[in-house]
C-alpha cells in the first residue's frame, strides 16, 4: 500500500513539474528548470553525505569544473554537439573527483571536510587567476549545443520549453540511476560504511575502493548539474566553484533530509523558493535563510523527508488513544 501510494505521488510531482511550460511563464520556467539542476546537484552531495557518511565542503568545484567544461569545448560561435560535449563535461568532472579523491579520502572527520575545501579552493583559483576560463569575468556560452544526430534532431536546446524538458529529463534518470545504485550490493556496502566502516573492513570489504567509486560517482553527477547550469544560463564564472557555492548545496541536503533522494529534490525547491521569497524582502536574505536552517536542524532533524513520517506517527499515536 505504502508502495503505490509513494508510485502516486511521486508520478503527480513529475506530472505537475511537467505542466510548467505549458502555463506559457517564461521566468517560472526558467526558474524552476534551474531549481531542477540544484536539485540534481543536492542528490549527487547526497551520495556523499546521507548515504556514505562523507562531509563533502568542496562538490562544487566538480560543478564548476564540468560548467567550464561545456563552455570551453563549445565553440565561440557555432554550437557544439550535445552528444560529445555532454559526455567529455561530465567525464572530466569525475576524473577530477577521482583524483582528488585519491587524496582526500586518506583522511577523515573535520580533516576530510577542510581538505575537500583546500582542493575546491584551488580549483577555484585556476579559474579565477588564470586565462583559462577567463579570470573573474569567466567566459560565455554563445551558441547552446545541439542535440543533432545523424541528420536528424531530437529536440532543440535553443527552445526553452525543449531545454527544460531536457533538464526534467536528467533530473528523473539521475534519480532513477542513484535508486537503483543504491539498491545495489555496492550501494548496500556504501550505507554499511557510514554506519561502521571498521566492521565493513572485517568483514572483507576494501572500504577505501568503496568510496573512492562514490566520491567519483559523485562528482560526474555534479558534473551533470554543472553542464545543465552552463548551457542553461549561458555562462561560467568562478564563483560555481567557491566555497558558498558548495555551503548552499550541503544546506539544501540537510533541509531536504540526508539520506534521502527525495529529500533532496524537496530541499533543493525549499531553498529555491525561500531564495526567491527573502530576497524579495531584503538584501540580507542569507541571515534569513540561515535562521531557517538553524531552526530546521532544532526542530526537524530528519529535514523536509521526516515530515511525512511525523504525520503518520502522529495518527497513529491518535487513533491508538481513541
Amino acid at each position: 500500500m505504502n508502495t503505490t501510494v509513494s508510485m502516486a505521488f511521486k508520478l503527480a510531482v513529475f506530472a505537475s513539474l511537467a505542466a510548467v511550460p505549458l502555463l506559457g511563464e517564461s521566468f517560472y520556467t526558467e526558474l524552476l528548470a534551474k531549481t531542477l539542476v540544484l536539485a540534481i546537484f543536492a542528490m549527487s552531495l547526497d551520495l556523499l553525505v546521507g548515504f556514505t557518511g562523507l562531509v563533502s565542503f568542496g562538490h562544487a568545484a566538480y560543478f564548476g569544473v564540468a560548467a567550464y567544461a561545456a563552455a570551453l569545448l563549445s565553440p565561440e560561435y557555432e554550437a557544439a554537439n550535445l552528444w560529445l560535449v555532454f559526455p567529455a563535461a561530465v567525464g572530466a568532472a569525475m576524473l577530477v573527483a577521482f583524483v582528488v579523491g585519491l587524496f582526500v579520502l586518506r583522511t577523515k572527520g573535520i580533516y576530510f571536510i577542510m581538505v575537500t575545501l583546500a582542493f575546491a579552493q584551488l580549483a577555484y583559483f585556476v579559474f579565477h587567476d588564470t586565462a583559462l576560463g577567463g579570470g573573474s569575468d569567466g567566459i560565455y556560452v554563445n551558441v547552446k549545443p545541439s542535440a543533432e544526430l545523424a541528420g536528424f534532431q531530437p529536440f532543440n536546446l535553443d527552445n526553452p520549453e525543449h531545454l527544460y524538458y531536457f533538464v526534467l529529463a536528467m533530473l528523473v534518470l539521475v534519480y532513477v540511476f542513484l535508486a537503483r545504485i543504491l539498491q545495489s550490493p555496492f550501494g548496500r556496502v556504501l550505507v554499511g560504511i557510514k554506519s561502521n566502516e571498521h566492521r565493513m573492513q572485517s568483514l572483507g570489504y576494501i572500504t577505501f575502493r568503496y568510496k573512492l567509486a562514490a566520491f567519483a560517482l559523485a562528482g560526474g553527477l555534479a558534473g551533470v548539474a554543472g553542464f545543465l547550469y552552463a548551457v542553461l544560463f549561458g555562462f561560467v564564472t568562478p564563483e560555481l566553484l567557491s566555497w558558498h557555492h558548495s555551503g548552499n548545496v550541503l544546506l539544501t541536503v540537510i533541509l531536504g533530509g540526508m539520506g534521502n533522494l527525495l529529500g533532496a529534490v524537496a530541499g533543493a525547491f525549499a531553498f529555491t523558493a525561500m531564495q526567491e521569497v527573502f530576497g524579495s524582502w531584503t538584501k540580507h536574505w542569507q541571515l534569513l535563510m540561515g535562521c531557517v536552517i538553524v531552526a530546521a536542524v532544532l526542530f526537524l532533524p530528519g529535514g523536509l523527508s521526516a515530515i511525512p513520517g511525523r504525520i503518520k506517527r502522529t495518527l497513529q499515536g491518535d487513533s491508538t488513544h481513541d
